[in-house]
């Protein structure tokens, strides 16, 4: 098929504290294999209060982030060269290939935000400070 139409409602939720080999522990919903994406990832994050993605970077991948609900302390930049930025809804925000970043939410009840990455490749994330 050309298309695929999908409601975020019929993603499955998967909890990934249940995978081991993927940190961190949050809920996601994979719209990318539900559409089958094969040139970029898709995925909702959904955070409960305190929960981040720690810093770190990607060797191949760009990510585009758009927050759907919450806010949060985003850590952005080169090692060294760290700027932090409280952002909400309606915010995006951009990690190119060996770029530092990470987000922590900082809201009381659930955020979630909307990942985008290319290439889809599974690019695991690097220690930032090594990349100097």
């Amino acid at each position: 098929m050309d298309y695929e139409v999908v409601h975020t409602d019929d993603v499955d939720r998967t909890d990934l504290s249940e995978i081991d080999a993927v940190p961190p522990d949050l809920d996601i919903r994979a719209i990318d294999e539900v559409l089958g994406l094969e040139e970029m990832q898709a995925k909702i994050w959904y955070f409960q209060p305190g929960e981040e993605i720690a810093y770190h970077a990607h060797s191949e991948q760009e990510e585009l982030y758009f927050v759907l609900e919450g806010e949060f302390s985003l850590k952005l930049g080169r090692s060294g060269e760290t700027e932090i930025r409280e952002v909400g809804p309606g915010a995006f925000w951009v990690a190119k290939p060996e770029v530092g970043h990470g987000h922590r939410y900082l809201g009381g009840d659930e955020g979630a935000v909307l990942a985008l990455g290319a290439p889809a490749v599974h690019d695991p994330g690097l220690d930032p400070h090594d990349l100097d």
